[in-house]
Protein backbone atom coordinates (compact mmCIF):
# COMPACT_ATOMS: atom_id res chain seq x y z
CA UNK A 1 0.00 0.00 0.00
CA UNK A 2 1.10 3.42 -0.55
CA UNK A 3 1.05 6.59 1.89
CA UNK A 4 2.46 10.25 1.37
CA UNK A 5 5.32 11.68 3.99
CA UNK A 6 6.10 14.93 3.42
CA UNK A 7 5.90 14.45 -0.47
CA UNK A 8 7.30 11.82 -0.51
CA UNK A 9 5.99 8.55 -1.68
CA UNK A 10 6.59 5.87 0.77
CA UNK A 11 5.90 1.86 -0.06
CA UNK A 12 4.90 -0.39 2.59
CA UNK A 13 4.66 -3.97 1.60
CA UNK A 14 2.40 -6.35 3.39
CA UNK A 15 5.53 -8.09 5.51
CA UNK A 16 6.24 -4.43 6.92
CA UNK A 17 9.21 -3.81 5.03
CA UNK A 18 9.22 -0.06 4.35
CA UNK A 19 11.01 1.52 1.60
CA UNK A 20 11.18 5.28 0.72
CA UNK A 21 11.16 6.44 -2.35
CA UNK A 22 11.02 10.57 -3.55
CA UNK A 23 9.95 12.07 -6.31
CA UNK A 24 12.87 14.70 -6.84
CA UNK A 25 15.77 15.16 -4.59
CA UNK A 26 14.45 18.23 -3.29
CA UNK A 27 11.95 16.79 -1.60
CA UNK A 28 14.08 14.40 -0.04
CA UNK A 29 16.43 17.11 1.22
CA UNK A 30 13.53 19.29 2.57
CA UNK A 31 12.04 16.35 4.53
CA UNK A 32 15.64 15.16 6.44
CA UNK A 33 15.67 18.99 7.34
CA UNK A 34 12.39 19.02 8.68
CA UNK A 35 13.42 15.86 10.38
CA UNK A 36 16.80 17.77 11.59
CA UNK A 37 15.02 20.89 13.07
CA UNK A 38 11.81 18.80 14.98
CA UNK A 39 14.42 16.66 16.92
CA UNK A 40 11.63 15.21 19.21
CA UNK A 41 11.60 12.77 16.31
CA UNK A 42 14.10 10.52 15.48
CA UNK A 43 12.73 8.52 12.47
CA UNK A 44 15.91 6.36 12.39
CA UNK A 45 15.08 4.05 9.86
CA UNK A 46 13.94 6.19 7.82
CA UNK A 47 16.65 8.83 7.78
CA UNK A 48 18.86 6.24 6.81
CA UNK A 49 17.20 4.81 3.99
CA UNK A 50 16.04 8.10 2.65
CA UNK A 51 19.66 9.99 3.22
CA UNK A 52 21.53 7.12 1.71
CA UNK A 53 19.61 7.40 -1.20
CA UNK A 54 20.22 11.33 -1.28
CA UNK A 55 23.91 11.27 -0.85
CA UNK A 56 24.08 8.24 -3.10
CA UNK A 57 22.39 10.09 -6.23
CA UNK A 58 22.48 14.07 -5.32
CA UNK A 59 25.83 14.59 -3.04
CA UNK A 60 26.65 17.09 -5.38
CA UNK A 61 23.40 19.23 -5.57
CA UNK A 62 23.24 19.80 -1.54
CA UNK A 63 25.93 22.26 -1.12
CA UNK A 64 27.12 22.17 2.09
CA UNK A 65 24.12 21.04 3.68
CA UNK A 66 25.46 17.74 2.25
CA UNK A 67 27.78 17.24 5.92
CA UNK A 68 24.44 18.42 7.82
CA UNK A 69 23.17 15.45 6.34
CA UNK A 70 25.91 13.09 6.43
CA UNK A 71 25.90 13.49 10.24
CA UNK A 72 22.52 12.91 10.35
CA UNK A 73 22.83 9.64 8.85
CA UNK A 74 25.45 8.73 10.75
CA UNK A 75 23.70 9.24 13.97
CA UNK A 76 20.46 7.09 12.42
CA UNK A 77 22.37 4.45 10.79
CA UNK A 78 24.10 3.88 14.78
CA UNK A 79 20.60 3.37 15.98
CA UNK A 80 19.73 0.78 13.37
CA UNK A 81 22.80 -0.51 14.02
CA UNK A 82 23.94 -0.33 10.38
CA UNK A 83 27.62 0.79 11.16
CA UNK A 84 29.36 -0.04 7.86
CA UNK A 85 26.44 3.02 7.12
CA UNK A 86 27.98 4.69 10.01
CA UNK A 87 31.60 4.29 8.97
CA UNK A 88 31.13 5.38 5.20
CA UNK A 89 29.21 8.93 6.33
CA UNK A 90 31.82 9.08 9.40
CA UNK A 91 34.98 8.88 6.69
CA UNK A 92 33.45 11.45 4.79
CA UNK A 93 33.37 13.87 7.75
CA UNK A 94 36.14 12.71 8.66
CA UNK A 95 38.02 13.72 5.70
CA UNK A 96 36.43 17.18 5.63
CA UNK A 97 36.65 18.48 8.86
CA UNK A 98 39.45 16.32 10.36
CA UNK A 99 39.58 18.46 13.74
CA UNK A 100 35.81 18.86 14.91
CA UNK A 101 34.82 17.78 17.80
CA UNK A 102 31.22 17.15 16.54
CA UNK A 103 32.60 14.44 14.42
CA UNK A 104 34.74 12.88 17.12
CA UNK A 105 32.01 12.51 19.12
CA UNK A 106 30.75 10.43 16.34
CA UNK A 107 33.24 8.19 16.17
CA UNK A 108 33.07 7.78 20.02
CA UNK A 109 29.57 7.25 19.49
CA UNK A 110 30.30 4.39 17.30
CA UNK A 111 32.95 3.03 19.81
CA UNK A 112 29.84 2.90 21.77
CA UNK A 113 27.37 1.09 19.81
CA UNK A 114 29.57 -2.13 19.67
CA UNK A 115 29.90 -2.12 23.13
CA UNK A 116 33.83 -1.43 23.01
CA UNK A 117 33.56 0.69 26.41
CA UNK A 118 36.78 1.17 27.66
CA UNK A 119 38.25 2.23 24.07
CA UNK A 120 34.91 4.69 23.86
CA UNK A 121 36.08 6.18 27.06
CA UNK A 122 40.09 6.52 26.65
CA UNK A 123 38.94 7.90 23.35
CA UNK A 124 37.01 10.71 24.84
CA UNK A 125 39.43 11.24 27.75
CA UNK A 126 42.31 11.89 25.18
CA UNK A 127 40.02 14.26 23.10
CA UNK A 128 38.89 16.11 26.61
CA UNK A 129 42.84 16.48 27.57
CA UNK A 130 43.17 18.71 24.96
CA UNK A 131 39.41 20.43 24.71
CA UNK A 132 38.16 20.16 28.66
CA UNK A 133 35.46 22.38 27.88
CA UNK A 134 33.50 20.03 25.61
CA UNK A 135 30.41 19.19 26.87
CA UNK A 136 28.92 17.07 24.58
CA UNK A 137 31.58 14.42 24.61
CA UNK A 138 31.86 14.57 28.34
CA UNK A 139 28.30 13.64 28.70
CA UNK A 140 29.29 10.71 26.45
CA UNK A 141 31.28 9.88 29.85
CA UNK A 142 28.13 10.07 31.63
CA UNK A 143 26.65 7.77 28.78
CA UNK A 144 28.87 5.08 28.99
CA UNK A 145 29.27 4.82 32.75
CA UNK A 146 25.27 4.68 32.73
CA UNK A 147 25.21 1.88 29.77
CA UNK A 148 28.06 -0.46 31.75
CA UNK A 149 26.00 -0.17 34.93
CA UNK A 150 28.11 1.50 36.86
CA UNK A 151 25.76 4.33 38.56
CA UNK A 152 28.00 5.61 40.88
CA UNK A 153 30.79 6.80 38.25
CA UNK A 154 27.90 7.96 36.11
CA UNK A 155 26.98 10.24 39.27
CA UNK A 156 30.20 11.07 39.64
CA UNK A 157 31.28 12.53 36.11
CA UNK A 158 27.57 13.94 36.02
CA UNK A 159 28.48 16.43 39.46
CA UNK A 160 31.91 16.99 37.94
CA UNK A 161 29.63 18.45 34.17
CA UNK A 162 27.55 20.17 36.68
CA UNK A 163 30.23 22.13 38.63
CA UNK A 164 31.34 23.49 35.23
CA UNK A 165 27.83 23.72 33.45
CA UNK A 166 25.88 24.73 36.36
CA UNK A 167 22.55 25.75 34.20
CA UNK A 168 22.65 22.69 32.34
CA UNK A 169 18.87 21.76 32.89
CA UNK A 170 19.03 18.78 30.85
CA UNK A 171 22.68 17.38 33.54
CA UNK A 172 20.34 18.03 36.41
CA UNK A 173 17.33 15.99 35.23
CA UNK A 174 19.78 13.37 34.70
CA UNK A 175 21.33 13.63 37.70
CA UNK A 176 17.90 13.69 39.44
CA UNK A 177 16.83 10.46 37.59
CA UNK A 178 19.97 8.34 38.49
CA UNK A 179 19.69 9.41 42.46
CA UNK A 180 16.06 8.01 42.23
CA UNK A 181 17.61 5.07 40.81
CA UNK A 182 19.70 4.71 43.61
CA UNK A 183 16.67 5.54 46.00
CA UNK A 184 18.40 8.75 47.31
CA UNK A 185 15.56 10.66 46.51
CA UNK A 186 16.80 13.70 48.93
CA UNK A 187 19.69 14.11 46.63
CA UNK A 188 17.16 13.91 43.36
CA UNK A 189 15.32 16.44 45.53
CA UNK A 190 18.00 19.13 45.20
CA UNK A 191 18.29 18.12 41.90
CA UNK A 192 14.85 19.54 41.34
CA UNK A 193 15.66 22.73 43.45
CA UNK A 194 17.75 23.87 41.08
CA UNK A 195 16.62 23.13 38.10
CA UNK A 196 13.61 25.39 39.49
CA UNK A 197 15.49 27.78 40.42
CA UNK A 198 16.77 27.61 36.90
CA UNK A 199 13.29 28.05 35.66
CA UNK A 200 10.67 28.57 38.24
CA UNK A 201 7.87 28.55 35.07
CA UNK A 202 8.45 25.54 34.26
CA UNK A 203 5.28 23.49 35.68
CA UNK A 204 7.12 19.74 34.80
CA UNK A 205 10.04 20.47 37.43
CA UNK A 206 7.28 21.78 40.09
CA UNK A 207 5.63 18.38 39.27
CA UNK A 208 8.77 16.28 39.07
CA UNK A 209 9.73 17.65 42.29
CA UNK A 210 6.66 17.36 44.38
CA UNK A 211 6.64 13.44 43.12
CA UNK A 212 9.95 13.26 45.05
CA UNK A 213 8.43 14.72 48.06
CA UNK A 214 5.37 12.87 48.00
CA UNK A 215 7.72 9.66 47.62
CA UNK A 216 9.44 10.83 50.64
CA UNK A 217 6.54 10.74 52.66
CA UNK A 218 6.97 12.96 55.87
CA UNK A 219 4.21 15.46 56.75
CA UNK A 220 6.59 18.21 55.53
CA UNK A 221 7.43 16.41 52.61
CA UNK A 222 3.56 15.84 51.76
CA UNK A 223 2.80 19.47 52.72
CA UNK A 224 6.03 20.67 49.94
CA UNK A 225 4.00 17.97 47.73
CA UNK A 226 0.57 19.68 47.67
CA UNK A 227 2.29 23.07 47.22
CA UNK A 228 4.45 22.28 44.28
CA UNK A 229 1.42 20.39 42.66
CA UNK A 230 -0.33 23.26 43.07
CA UNK A 231 2.09 25.76 41.45
CA UNK A 232 2.29 23.26 38.58
CA UNK A 233 -1.52 23.34 37.97
CA UNK A 234 -1.26 27.26 38.28
CA UNK A 235 1.15 27.25 35.36
CA UNK A 236 -0.36 24.80 33.77
CA UNK A 237 -4.07 23.78 34.76
CA UNK A 238 -4.43 21.27 32.22
CA UNK A 239 -1.61 18.93 33.75
CA UNK A 240 -3.68 16.00 34.65
CA UNK A 241 -0.56 14.18 36.67
CA UNK A 242 -0.34 16.94 38.77
CA UNK A 243 -3.90 17.50 39.65
CA UNK A 244 -3.82 13.36 40.47
CA UNK A 245 -0.61 14.22 42.52
CA UNK A 246 -2.57 17.61 44.32
CA UNK A 247 -5.53 15.24 45.22
CA UNK A 248 -3.49 12.50 46.60
CA UNK A 249 -1.13 14.87 48.72
CA UNK A 250 -4.28 16.06 50.36
CA UNK A 251 -5.49 13.08 50.70
CA UNK A 252 -2.55 11.96 52.84
CA UNK A 253 -2.44 14.82 54.81
CA UNK A 254 -6.00 14.86 55.87
CA UNK A 255 -5.83 11.42 57.46
CA UNK A 256 -2.17 12.02 58.47
CA UNK A 257 -1.79 11.94 62.51
CA UNK A 258 -0.37 15.36 62.47
CA UNK A 259 -3.45 17.00 60.89
CA UNK A 260 -5.88 14.43 62.98
CA UNK A 261 -4.38 16.28 66.46
CA UNK A 262 -4.68 20.26 64.65
CA UNK A 263 -8.22 20.31 63.69
CA UNK A 264 -7.58 23.34 61.09
CA UNK A 265 -4.90 21.52 59.38
CA UNK A 266 -7.49 18.57 58.13
CA UNK A 267 -10.28 20.99 57.70
CA UNK A 268 -8.01 22.92 55.18
CA UNK A 269 -7.02 19.90 53.35
CA UNK A 270 -9.95 18.40 53.48
CA UNK A 271 -11.60 21.34 51.34
CA UNK A 272 -8.20 21.07 48.78
CA UNK A 273 -9.57 17.35 48.61
CA UNK A 274 -12.81 18.41 47.54
CA UNK A 275 -11.99 21.00 45.23
CA UNK A 276 -9.03 18.37 43.03
CA UNK A 277 -12.24 16.14 43.54
CA UNK A 278 -14.33 18.39 41.74
CA UNK A 279 -12.18 19.65 39.43
CA UNK A 280 -11.44 15.81 38.60
CA UNK A 281 -15.35 15.59 37.54
CA UNK A 282 -14.76 18.47 35.53
CA UNK A 283 -12.70 17.25 33.46
CA UNK A 284 -14.25 13.52 32.97
CA UNK A 285 -17.96 14.59 32.81
CA UNK A 286 -18.26 13.94 29.18
CA UNK A 287 -16.19 10.65 29.31
CA UNK A 288 -18.16 8.35 31.51
CA UNK A 289 -15.81 5.48 31.02
CA UNK A 290 -12.75 7.80 32.67
CA UNK A 291 -15.71 8.84 35.07
CA UNK A 292 -16.32 6.10 36.33
CA UNK A 293 -12.66 4.79 36.92
CA UNK A 294 -12.02 8.02 38.97
CA UNK A 295 -15.26 7.38 40.90
CA UNK A 296 -13.74 4.21 42.05
CA UNK A 297 -10.47 4.99 42.72
CA UNK A 298 -12.00 7.93 44.72
CA UNK A 299 -14.52 4.73 46.82
CA UNK A 300 -11.20 3.08 47.21
CA UNK A 301 -9.77 6.07 48.95
CA UNK A 302 -12.73 6.31 51.26
CA UNK A 303 -13.88 9.76 49.42
CA UNK A 304 -17.13 10.70 49.51
CA UNK A 305 -18.41 11.08 45.98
Amino acid sequence: RWTRVYGLSMAVDVGGTRSVLFRDWRSARDTLRKWREEGDHRKSDQVVELGTQLLGKHSSRLGDEVWLVHEQVCVAALDCAEYEITEKSLKALKDRFPDSLRVKRLEGMLLEAREMYEEALDFYKEVLGANPTCAPLWKRLVCIHKAQGAITDAIKELIKYLDVYMTDSDGWLELADLYIEQNNYEKAAFCLEELILINPHHHLYHQRYAEICYTRGSFENLELSRKHFAVALKLNPDNMRALYGFLLAAHSLSTHSKSKSKGELKSKNSRYLEWAKAQLMQKYQFNNTKLRIVERMLESMGVQR
